[in-house]
């Protein structure tokens, strides 16, 4: 049985788990049709966004970094470098395939900020939708403590997304975080917990 509720220090005494395949880093618009093909063929996406800091108040930042996971590959696009490439925004808004992260809503909010053209279909919001079937704690590091019994550091949220070169540790976090979303939601689903929310 998956626990519906989950307490710091149980999330502390977790083994660190991460995402430990391909990922690729895109700052470049020559390998957007490629991935963008790729992408498209898949049914199920793990979402994440990443947003440099701000420590004043009533500073805003834009969205640094999109990232999107399969189980197998992630693909860190870097939008400060190359803004919000129009075939990576039409996956985002293809009906038949599901995105899948914790707290979509901000993500979504901030990438429409950079676009006036964006009209997202099919994501599934972790956090909003978990909560109507019994579960307590919620975000990813709380759900994958608790359906995958990893506990996920936390230690680059607050690092400078907007940096000339993001550090492996950064593209391991980030990359870790849209693969976790993915990852809870197969496995909940699989287990029967989503039956009430996923129509068939």
């Amino acid at each position: 049985m998956i626990p519906l509720r989950i307490s710091k220090e149980e999330v502390n005494e977790l083994p660190l788990g991460q995402f430990d395949g391909e990922i690729f880093l895109v700052d470049d618009h020559d390998e957007i049709d490629d991935i963008a093909e790729f992408l498209s063929t898949q049914t199920i996406l793990g979402f994440d966004t990443e947003t440099k800091p701000t420590f004043k108040k009533g500073q805003r930042n834009e969205v640094s970094l999109l990232q999107v996971s399969t189980s197998e590959q992630a693909f860190l696009f870097r939008l400060n470098h190359i803004g919000f490439p129009d075939k990576i925004r039409n996956v985002l808004e293809k009906d038949k395939i599901i995105k899948v992260g914790a707290a979509v809503h901000d993500d979504l909010l901030g990438l429409k900020r950079i676009t006036d053209s964006f009209y997202p279909e099919s994501f599934f919001d972790l956090n909003d939708e978990l909560k109507k079937v019994g579960f307590h704690n919620v975000g990813v590091r709380n759900l994958s403590a608790m359906v995958l019994g990893i506990r996920i550091s936390k230690s680059e949220q607050v690092s400078n997304w907007e940096a000339e070169e993001l550090t492996t540790k950064q593209q391991r976090y980030a990359a870790t975080d849209a693969w976790a979303c993915l990852e809870v939601y197969e496995k909940l689903k699989n287990q029967g917990y989503l039956d009430q929310l996923i129509k068939s």
